[in-house]
């Protein structure tokens, strides 16, 4: 049996025990334990390893200090950054190191599209990374902001916790999954994507640069 007719046959299989009954519930005894717990150093590890395999600069900032220090040199050379307007202050403070025009945003005063496309950069936390892939997530919070802010800038940069870093995808589905009504953004390296001849474009989606600053 080829494909297509393997295909078609489990369609009409499909179809046919829908139409017999009620449909079976899926499976969902996922695997959500890896071989370490969230936050530890295997995991933060494994996490820094693929993020830097997408080619985001990593930060690790064990101390306070160190957080805001990590913020202010992965904004380089920005010169006008955007900042949600539920970041903690001490992080505003830290982006606007070197007389860094800072830009609050919110959903009840946002900045336009057009203005945010002549932004820099943009500083923002996050919910939740996912060590297995690389993965960071937003979900919408204050400390967050709007969608837009996270994808229309030319640099994010994202502060992780490590104790929000977890090993597997159904793990950090179950966290997600508290609020399941926010609005996420899941980020895997800097935007990019590439044509039939595999040429490689940077930006086309989001931030041609991701900066992650991994704190405690």
């Amino acid at each position: 049996m080829d494909a297509k007719t393997a295909i078609l046959a489990r369609a009409r299989d499909a179809i046919s025990r829908s139409q017999r009954g009620p449909v079976r519930p899926v499976p969902r005894d996922y695997i959500r334990t890896g071989q370490d717990d969230p936050g530890s150093a295997a995991v933060v590890a494994d996490m820094v390893d693929k993020l830097e395999d997408y080619s985001a600069a990593v930060v690790q900032a064990p101390a306070d200090t160190e957080v805001l220090d990590g913020i202010d040199t992965l904004l380089g050379e920005a010169r006008v950054v955007v900042v949600p307007a539920g970041l903690p202050q001490e992080y505003k403070k830290a982006a606007a190191r070197g007389g860094r025009q800072l830009r609050e945003d919110s959903r009840q005063a946002p900045i336009a599209t057009l203005e945010l496309d002549q932004v820099d950069a943009v500083l923002t936390c996050s919910r939740v990374g996912i060590s297995i892939s690389g993965t960071i997530v937003l979900d919408g919070e204050p400390d967050q902001g709007r969608r837009a802010i996270s994808l229309v800038p030319d640099k994010h940069v994202v502060v992780l916790e490590r104790r929000s870093i977890v090993p597997t995808v159904p793990q950090a589905v179950d966290v997600l999954g508290e609020h399941p009504a926010r609005p996420m953004t899941w980020i895997a390296g800097p935007s990019a994507t590439s044509d039939i001849e595999l040429v490689r474009v940077n930006g086309v989606h989001g931030p041609r640069n991701l900066g992650v600053v991994i704190a405690h």
